[in-house]
């Protein structure tokens, strides 16, 4: 289990890109995510999915994210989203290195 200490966020409001924000939350809450989009119909639950995976994947399990897309692709958007984990200051077993 991985604990934020912080909150972090990555990334800018430019056409293609997306602005990840991600702060520590309640012991027990698990992990909330907000999303902003101008594609939220079409892809709201893609980049759902996507950001899910990157906060699993650095074994975090209880965070509040926001994230205001812009229209960025998934590779940006998992950048991002690990970006603003590794400035949140992580402290626990970190798996995302991989």
């Amino acid at each position: 289990m991985t604990i934020l200490t912080k909150p972090a966020q990555a990334g800018t409001l430019e056409s293609g890109d997306v602005v990840v924000t991600i702060a520590p939350a309640e012991p027990g809450s698990g992990i909330e995510i907000g999303i902003e989009s101008l594609v939220l119909l079409q892809y709201g639950e893609s980049i759902r999915r996507t950001v899910l995976a990157v906060v699993q994947q650095y074994g975090v399990v209880d965070a509040a994210l926001k994230v205001v897309d812009r229209g960025a692709l998934e590779y940006a958007l998992a950048a991002r989203t690990k970006a603003a984990l590794e400035r949140a200051g992580l402290v626990g077993e970190v798996a995302g290195d991989a």
